[in-house]
């Protein structure tokens, strides 16, 4: 079972399929962030698909209803398999992108920061995912306790996504801790041979997880 996500930070499109391309073998998915879209346009998202794996749009979403439903439409229409979106903005911002399509919720994040106002509402980040059935939501790899406590309270049908694995100072080890995708941004795509680097945290997924 391949549990790589490569977090596609690039802006360059060119650069983004050369990196695609050379790791592919490797991923679960591709997830596409600002950072590509704003330099390379929301085309390539369409161009990526054409690689055969899911395409995560990490917009965090965050809006009322129905601003939430025009970005996901558009979103889809381009090929996405998910959307990202903030579980803050409350169920019914929430619907509104699942009457379009796929969603992943945002429960904590990655960064220092997160620890300020995403942390403290976490349990009921967790109670709406319980109750809404997204695809999977986002937990922090920098953090596997979190990642744990997580898991011990979502739907087993849920799945968990963590970014910060490499560069943030995340490991494969979360996976132990309940994910079921690990997110991998610098480590790879800032790597002289991207292709190289996504095998050996493959490897080192199958040989220690």
């Amino acid at each position: 079972m391949k549990r790589i996500i490569l977090a596609l930070d690039v802006y360059d499109r060119e650069e983004a399929i050369r990196i695609a391309e050379e790791t592919k073998e490797y991923l679960w998915g591709i997830k596409v962030n600002w950072p590509l879209i704003l330099g390379s346009g929301l085309g390539i998202i369409g161009e990526l698909k054409k690689f055969g794996l899911p395409i995560i749009a990490d917009f965090k979403v965050a809006d009322i209803p129905n601003t939430n439903r025009l970005i996901a439409k558009k979103t889809f229409e381009v090929g996405a398999d998910y959307i990202i979106a903030h579980a803050f903005v409350g169920r019914d911002s929430i619907k509104a992108i699942q009457e379009e399509g796929e969603v992943i919720l945002v429960v904590e994040m990655s960064h220092p920061g997160a620890r300020e106002f995403i942390q403290p509402n976490t349990d009921r980040f967790i109670e709406m995912a319980n109750e809404l059935k997204p695809f999977g939501v986002i937990a922090p790899a920098t953090r596997p306790e979190r990642v744990r406590y997580i898991r011990e309270r979502l739907n087993r049908e849920i799945k968990i996504l963590t970014p910060g694995v490499g560069a943030q100072g995340g490991s494969v080890e979360v996976l132990k801790a309940g994910a079921d995708y690990i997110i991998v941004g610098r480590s790879i795509y800032k790597s002289k041979n991207p292709g190289e680097s996504a095998r050996r945290i493959a490897e080192e997924i199958e040989n220690g997880v």
